[in-house]
């Protein structure tokens, strides 16, 4: 079993954590960009307390989401940074999502420390007919402790059962991307050693994995500000900087039909049935139906 050895809980300790509904300021946090963010009340109704590698119990989406064939309608929240549907998920140094055994949705799995600092909050909306459920990482820092670097992130899943029974869209909306490693992840002050993972994967093995990660995952320098796919200066399908908007029809994420010459940095699709690219650097909105 690895121990973090200046934390105070280990990979297996934690299990999950009871799920607070605590009510918790409203307003967006600093430093996000108002163009991505979403600043929903109903994302803030509930939070995670302050812990190192804790997961709510499950949680109600307030919908139904088809994700790879399985339909879902509750979720972990896990606090590094993100969802996970068959089992909560406390493991804090990133891998590959190829090698993850569940189902999960990452906007930035990397070990987030919230024993100092803002929390995570999550809950669900109504917004022009559509449920909506959001989490936010409102300016959280890195293990152990440090606070003197920030990342400001969220995960939005929408319902698009109006396109059909169980289809929805995901959103990465970020602002200020500070840190990317923890201290218990080979990093120093927030930088180097294992670096951050975004992207998503269906948890199989083998040839029925279909996952996939952003340009830059696993790069040290390459995600945070400053960096060649920094999140809050990019943006994929969306014409708003900081968002990255994915759509899940019939089970399966839909490539969007690219309209114009694509920028050269790209996504990279891993899985059966899913290798190819699709622009990462976007401007343009694409049809959400």
């Amino acid at each position: 079993m690895e121990v973090k050895r200046r934390g105070r809980i280990s990979r297996g300790a934690v299990g999950f954590l009871a799920c607070a509904a605590t009510a918790v300021a409203l307003g967006a946090p600093a430093g996000l960009s108002a163009q991505a963010y979403r600043a929903d009340a109903g994302f803030r109704t509930n939070n995670l307390p302050a812990n190192d590698d804790g997961s709510t119990g499950l949680v109600s989406l307030g919908m139904s989401a088809n994700f790879f064939g399985t339909t879902y309608t509750q979720a972990y929240v896990n606090n590094n940074g993100n969802i996970t549907f068959a089992n909560p998920l406390s493991t804090y140094t990133p891998f590959g999502l190829t090698g993850v055994h569940v189902p999960i949705i990452a906007p930035f799995f990397a070990d987030v420390d919230t024993r100092s600092g803002p929390v995570m909050t999550y809950g669900t909306e109504t917004i022009g007919g559509h449920n909506e459920f959001g989490v936010d990482w409102p300016g959280v820092g890195y293990f152990s402790e440090g606070t003197d670097k920030t990342n400001v992130f969220q995960l939005v899943m929408i319902d698009r059962s109006d396109t059909g029974v169980g289809n929805f869209d995901f959103e990465f909306n970020y602002g200020s991307m500070q840190w990317e490693t923890g201290g218990a992840s080979g990093g120093s002050g927030g930088l180097g050693g294992s670096c951050a993972v975004v992207g998503y994967s269906n948890g199989l093995s083998g040839a029925g994995n279909v996952s996939a990660q952003l340009p830059g995952s696993a790069t040290c320098g390459a995600l945070i500000d400053g960096g060649e796919n920094a999140l809050s200066t990019h943006s994929l399908n969306s014409d708003q900087t900081g968002r990255y908007l994915f759509q899940v029809r019939n089970g399966e994420v839909v490539i969007p039909p690219e309209t114009t010459v694509p920028e050269p940095s790209s996504l990279a699709l891993l899985g059966t049935g899913l290798v190819g690219l699709v622009p990462m650097i976007s401007r343009r909105r694409r049809s959400n139906g």
